[in-house]
């Protein structure tokens, strides 16, 4: 982290619960359902239950745990930021800030690795809210098994009331989830500490040499149960996607002080009571509570859950909007839920995409264990992909030495694969699924920027240089020069709107002040104030005409009047008047070509997606009484 960063982000007490409430809720939640999920005994590979097995087991999800949240993330990860900003798309933008600099084809190959990651996560989206409160909900058959046929109903009534809420944004109800963690987090220690009381030899699990000795005495049994450890970590991509709300200093504090504690003593706790009683191997997280606490539990478990829930929800909105910003996904009708909270935001689309997934996943796989596999699929793809990338930024960022990168990519890979292998064993049985969904986002998110190459290149031959039509403008007796102000939108700085070239051929006018201004999203989180407005005159200096480019960062929202209003009267050839101007765009209409720039259903694709843009004008938030849009036609 930078050092203004790190100024941005100094520990507070404050900060330590937001973390709490916002990165911590999957992983927090994991303890519902590991334990139970290694020792079930419809797996296709189950772990037996006994003494050496549980030992081995509990030692093997702690030690999971340390290496890759404690070291992978928290220690290393989290290190490589991007002007404070952390998560596998600070990571592709690192990566594309080496492609443009060298060119690399290691870094565009990366990149797309990147972005399938990416897409993973989307596919994680999806499955996290299905899965958490399925789990949660089944906690109503450990207090009582005839209430089974309300798991269903329920998880799905609190699954819609979810999505519903979301345009309503996070900031209110986002207050409560920091002191509500952080009593889940103190619950479920206490009821650990309750189980090793019981039991306390099990503290011995600890050393890693009972971990180690289960993986090598028993390594068949060991390799497939990697399949559900990996749901203790299940989450941990957040920590290192929210470090530019928090910081990383937070994040690592609380992580250390009381969730990393926490979890430790519910693992160890379920373990001490499997022990004791085997019969308790169903439901030992529930069945930890006394009785007369359960439904407690399971109420609290179940509000917990769908803080998870709602963590991985913001997540897939704000990886959408910066696949957008970034150029893979078309533009995305944005609303931002907070005035004071920068990333507080609701995408719609996205919204009712998952919100469709999440009930279908509901209803084809009706429990909590049937989505494991597929859960942890996502989540063991995910962290394998970021460690890659991490790896490579961490030897071109920071130089460190090969041999060093060599040895810790052993190290870190090493694990990392063996879960991953673990996975892929249960692809008959779910594990297909993530890989599905991040096969189809990926190949959308890439077709969309192929696609979206080919028609700017298409439309720049179009439009032509916008300095000869300046020149030749200003030589046009024809052209008639009108009061007022226009503002005409374009992708890029070097060429002619569409709008323009067609309101001077047709209509054989132009405005005293003209202004061309380029949008530009850098691979950087914000632009500040002083470096949003690159003005060029284009040569003339009194003709009223300019050529503005306008920056934005990956995470901001683009507001063109705002941007516009950085600029002064000495830059623009006489003042603009933003409360009278008129705005103009192309609007393109997209017809298959016969060139084959790409495989025709990739076109038809590129096409069907494009359908999906939202209107141009309140994306960059014109006025619509001021803003008129003129139609073009581009070919793929």
């Amino acid at each position: 982290m930078t050092a203004d960063t790190a100024a941005r982000h100094p520990v507070r007490l404050g900060l330590m619960v937001g973390a709490l409430g916002v990165v911590f809720g999957d992983i927090g939640t994991s303890p519902i359902y590991t334990m139970a999920t290694l020792f079930n005994p419809s797996d296709p590979h189950p772990v037996p239950l006994n003494t050496s097995n549980v030992y081995g087991v509990v030692s093997l999800v702690f030690w999971s745990v340390i290496m890759v949240v404690s070291v992978t993330y928290v220690s290393l990860a989290m290190r490589a930021d991007n002007d404070g900003e952390g998560g596998i798309m600070a990571l592709i933008t690192l990566l594309q800030q080496k492609i443009s600099r060298r060119g690399k084809r290691t870094a565009v190959w990366l990149s797309a690795l990147g972005i399938f990651g990416a897409a993973l996560f989307l596919g994680d989206s999806m499955i996290t809210p299905a899965m958490s409160m399925l789990s949660a909900v089944e906690g109503l058959k450990i207090v009582d098994p005839s209430l089974h046929d309300l798991v269903i109903p329920i998880t799905t009534v609190i699954a819609i009331i979810l999505f519903l809420a979301q345009k309503r944004g996070t900031e209110a109800v986002g207050r409560l989830f920091g002191p509500i963690m952080i009593i889940w987090f103190v619950a479920i220690g206490a009821l650990g500490v309750s189980g090793i009381t019981d039991e306390p030899a099990i503290l011995r699990a600890l050393s890693p040499t009972y971990a180690l000795g289960f993986v090598f005495h028993h390594f068949g049994t060991a390799f497939f149960s990697l399949a559900a450890v990996v749901l203790a970590f299940t989450g941990a991509e957040a920590l290192y996607a929210d470090m530019g709300h928090f910081g990383r200093r937070s994040i690592s504090r609380s992580w250390t002080f009381l969730v990393l504690p926490a979890l430790t003593l519910s693992y160890f706790g379920q373990a001490a009571l499997i022990l004791k009683n085997p019969a308790d191997v169903s439901g030992p997280f529930f069945l930890l509570a006394p009785g007369w606490a359960r439904v407690g539990l399971v109420v609290l478990a179940t509000v917990a859950t769908v803080i998870a829930s709602q963590s991985v929800i913001s997540g897939a909105f704000s990886v959408a909007s910066q696949a957008a910003q970034l150029g893979y996904l078309p533009r995305l009708r944005i609303a931002h839920t907070s005035e004071r909270t920068i990333g507080q935001i609701y995408v719609p689309w996205i919204n009712w995409l998952l919100m469709i997934s999440v009930l279908g996943l509901i209803f084809a796989f009706r429990s909590s264990a049937r989505l494991t596999y597929a859960y942890g699929m996502a989540v063991t793809a995910t962290i394998t992909i970021s460690t890659v990338l991490f790896l490579y930024v961490a030897r071109q960022r920071w130089r460190i030495p090969l041999p060093w990168i060599l040895v810790g990519g052993v190290v870190l890979l090493t694990g990392d694969l063996l879960f991953l292998a673990a996975n892929l064993t249960k692809i008959t049985h779910g594990a297909w699924l993530p890989l599905l969904i991040g096969l189809i986002a990926f190949t959308i998110m890439t077709t969309w920027r192929r696609g979206r190459d080919i028609v700017t290149e298409n439309r720049e031959h179009l439009e032509g240089p916008l300095r000869n039509f300046v020149d030749d403008l200003g030589a046009d007796k024809r052209v008639r020069t009108v009061p007022g102000t226009a503002i005409f939108l374009n992708r890029s700085s070097t060429t002619v709107p569409l709008a323009l070239r067609a309101n001077v051929e047709h209509n054989h006018v132009r405005h005293e002040h003209l202004a061309v201004v380029a949008i530009r999203t850098e691979p950087i989180p914000r632009i500040r104030p002083e470096d949003r407005i690159v003005v060029d005159s284009l040569g003339g200096g009194t003709d009223g005409i300019i050529q503005v480019t306008a920056r934005f960062g990956y995470i901001e929202t683009p507001n063109v009047p705002a941007a516009l209003a950085l600029l002064d009267a000495d830059q623009t050839e006489g003042r603009i008047d933003l409360d009278t101007c008129t705005y103009f765009l192309s609007k393109i209409e997209l017809t298959p070509g016969p060139k084959p720039t790409m495989p025709k259903w990739q076109k038809r694709l590129f096409i069907a997606t494009s359908h999906i843009t939202s209107a141009a004008a309140p994306y960059f938030q014109l006025p619509q009484d001021r803003t008129v849009i003129m139609g073009s036609n581009v070919e793929v």
